[in-house]
């Protein structure tokens, strides 16, 4: 259903509004905010991504000149805003955005034991707060056999449009939760069997090259904030402390660089299935 938008304050695409001021969207969007219970994915990928992950789609806004077809999977009932270049300069901050903004309802979040369930390798994820980073590590997530993902409590939301950008909407299947304050907060893992391993360039740390681990073995794989990384409280709670071996030219590399190197361990230290016949 297409209806056309000529003015950036028509109400009728108020909860696009304020997509140019990154923290104040973010704050509208968390719990409290005068947006919660509604998330902005962009792009045609991305939005296929969130519907095909039961996320349920309210609106979408395109560009009126825009002549692809919508994803086949958006229902035809759907309300599209078409609005011309000036309206989606003063909305988003520039005059092409990636071919349609579209607004789905969040879902409650997962219980622990809804997230964790069935998991082998779940990755945890400490004090990330850039969206670009965090999108980075779930991307990487997904494509390595990472089966569910847990946030602290000062993470960023990874429903937030940039991290849903950057990941491609690849971790909206993805179960996730969010966890207590570490290091408490890490207890439901320990209770559920998994071994902590803490991302660290300290040279102490066990080299991921070296790690060996069983097939049905549960590892949680700990990843902390760009340049400060884990803190010590949660690493001392930790099982063990991991690392990339460097070349000696650098003493560490991006957060979300690092996450697919170690994802990519983690399964590499895990036996070959047997063939079976």
């Amino acid at each position: 259903m297409r209806l056309e938008i000529d003015d950036p304050q028509d109400p009728r695409i108020a909860v696009f509004q304020g997509l140019r001021d990154h923290v104040l969207r973010r704050r509208r969007e968390q719990p409290g905010g005068d947006m919660a219970g509604v998330f902005v994915a962009e792009g045609d990928i991305v939005v296929e991504r969130a519907l095909r992950a039961g996320y349920r789609l309210q609106c979408l806004l395109v560009d009126a000149k825009r002549t692809k077809a919508l994803p086949a999977v958006i229902d035809a009932s759907i309300p599209v805003y078409a609005a011309g270049p000036e309206v989606l300069q003063r909305i988003t901050g520039y005059h092409l955005h990636r071919g349609v903004l579209a607004v789905f309802e969040r879902r409650p979040l997962l219980s622990f034991d809804e997230a964790v369930a069935g998991a082998r390798t779940v990755a945890v994820i400490e004090a990330v707060n850039n969206p670009t980073n965090l999108g980075v590590i779930l991307r990487c997530a997904v494509a390595l056999g990472v089966d569910a993902y847990f946030l602290d409590p000062t993470c960023c939301d990874p429903l937030y449009r940039r991290c849903g950008r950057v990941s491609m909407g690849e971790s909206f299947a993805t179960p996730y939760a969010r966890l207590d304050p570490f290091p408490d907060g890490l207890t439901p893992l320990r209770d559920a069997g998994f071994e902590l391993l803490a991302l660290t360039p300290h040279p102490g740390a066990v080299p991921l090259n070296e790690l060996r681990l069983g097939n049905d073995d549960r590892v949680a794989l700990l990843l902390g904030a760009e340049g400060p990384g884990l803190t010590e409280a949660t690493m001392a709670a930790c099982n063990r402390r991991v690392r990339i071996p460097m070349s000696g030219l650098t003493d560490s590399i991006n957060v979300g660089s690092a996450a697919a190197v170690a994802f990519y361990a983690v399964a590499q230290a895990r036996p070959a299935a047997a063939d079976t016949v």
